[in-house]
């Protein structure tokens, strides 16, 4: 009998989230996948990519995720110098020749409104770790098409070397040409499928 209560509560548990959850489909036009990264010790270098899909489950009565996921076209990585950018796709960092995509899948999600954490997995160049955002949820409007938009914001640090990007070169005052922590920003406009 406590075995059948404990699988009803276990299945209560995941079904009860889904019931208000909504699948949104990221507007890419209205998004913002971007990051910065240390330069030479004293400058930031920052980044964005512009070629991504993805979906969210958003739970708009409670104004949180139930999950999200997304993949990335590597080689769209834009930090608006273009030798740059052509490294970055190279195989001393991105490698996008072997490795043309960069996925995140959620694996759990706390809190709502102002204060969200969402716990990943991120998937670099064929490794995969798990990340933590910390976001908001931005709101919800319907636009003048009849749209039901949703948004949120997220941040998070990762740990570059984690994920086999490696290149560096020392200064000869001391430290290095590139950081090894690069700080995530998303701006995530969604449309609620029909």
């Amino acid at each position: 009998m406590m075995k059948r209560l404990l699988t009803f509560l276990a299945i209560l548990l995941f079904i009860v989230p889904n019931l208000y959850a909504a699948n949104y489909t990221i507007d890419v036009p209205h998004t913002q996948i971007h990051f910065s990264v240390a330069h030479l010790m004293v400058f930031k270098v920052r980044g964005n990519f512009t070629d991504f899909s993805g979906e969210i489950d958003i739970d708009t009565n409670n104004k949180t995720l139930v999950s999200a996921q997304a993949t990335i076209d590597a080689t769209s990585i834009d930090t608006r110098n273009k030798k740059r950018d052509d490294h970055l796709r190279s195989a001393d960092f991105f490698d996008v020749a072997k490795y043309p995509e960069i996925s995140f899948v959620s694996k759990s999600v706390n809190g709502n409104g102002d204060n969200i954490t969402v716990v990943g997995d991120l998937t670099i160049k064929g490794i995969t770790k798990e990340i933590t955002l910390k976001g908001s949820f931005a709101g919800v409007a319907k636009d003048p098409w009849g749209n039901n938009r949703a948004g949120f914001a997220a941040t998070g640090e990762v740990d570059r070397r984690e994920f086999g990007l490696t290149w560096n070169k020392a200064l000869e005052a001391g430290g290095v040409v590139v950081g090894d922590t690069i700080t995530i920003g998303l701006e995530v406009e969604s449309i609620a499928q029909k």
